[in-house]
């Protein structure tokens, strides 16, 4: 009988104690692995161990508690998640707003301000906030993204056959063959210009399908300040997913 057929099925995960922390980490088999690799998700803090599918569970146990130090310090590293709730600040286009509850009736979602505060203002019941905001987020992106593909298909002399906005991990944006966008709609919580490079950039793919030298040159050329948006999200974009 082949060996496969008589493993027990593996664990979700492994708990790994270091320096009185348990820490958990999700095991992942994939047949493609070549070796054990361990990972910190910073968007989520999930810790992932991806193994060969002929390494013995004992083995991934003893790497991943060889590697509690490593672990450790990359879980402190992962920013603290802020929950869309009354009181907790988010970046609105990269301008820190707090979330108010102004009543417990169902109303519209909207801007205010409070003294020199700028606040979300939203009316219903406190178990519905967090819903509430994130709606209103995603219309707020799907505006600005409007704007900003009009504008570049204006530029470019084409634009997209679909536009998606999801809640992407690896990805601010993508342009598939078939001329779709998809951007994540975390990048309302972005200052301007980094939503508007993302929206050049997946727009330049139209043309061409790739990274090559001609790509860059063409983004450059319509996007002014592709160097400032792409360094702003190299040093801040992680810190995007920590809200919601």
């Amino acid at each position: 009988m082949p060996l496969a057929l008589l493993r027990r099925p593996d664990p979700e995960h492994l708990d790994i104690a270091f320096a009185g922390e348990t820490f958990r980490v999700a095991l992942r088999r994939r047949p493609a692995a070549r070796r054990l690799t361990l990972r910190v998700s910073q968007a989520t803090g999930e810790v992932i161990l991806t193994l060969p599918t002929r390494t013995s569970l004992a083995t991934a146990q003893r790497f991943a508690a060889g590697h509690g130090g490593w672990i450790a310090t990359r879980l402190a590293r992962v920013p603290t998640r802020v929950p869309f709730e009354p009181g907790s600040v988010l970046p609105l286009r990269g301008v820190p707003h707090r979330i108010a509850q102004r009543g417990l009736r169902s109303g519209a979602t909207r801007l205010e301000r409070v003294g020199e505060e700028p606040v979300i203002s939203v009316s219903c019941e406190a178990a519905f906030v967090a819903r509430r905001v994130r709606d209103w987020l995603q219309r707020e992106v799907r505006a600005d993204l409007t704007v900003a593909i009009t504008r570049y298909t204006d530029a470019l002399g084409q634009g997209p056959s679909r536009v998606t906005v999801r809640d992407t991990r690896s990805r601010w944006g993508s342009c598939t063959a078939r001329g779709e966008l998809n951007f994540s709609w975390r990048l309302i919580l972005a200052p301007p210009l980094v939503l508007d490079y993302l929206v050049a950039h997946e727009m330049a793919h139209l043309r061409e399908m790739n990274h090559s030298a001609r790509f860059w040159s063409l983004v450059a050329g319509i996007c002014p300040h592709m160097d400032e948006a792409e360094a702003w999200l190299k040093h801040n974009g992680a810190s995007l997913h920590r809200y919601g």
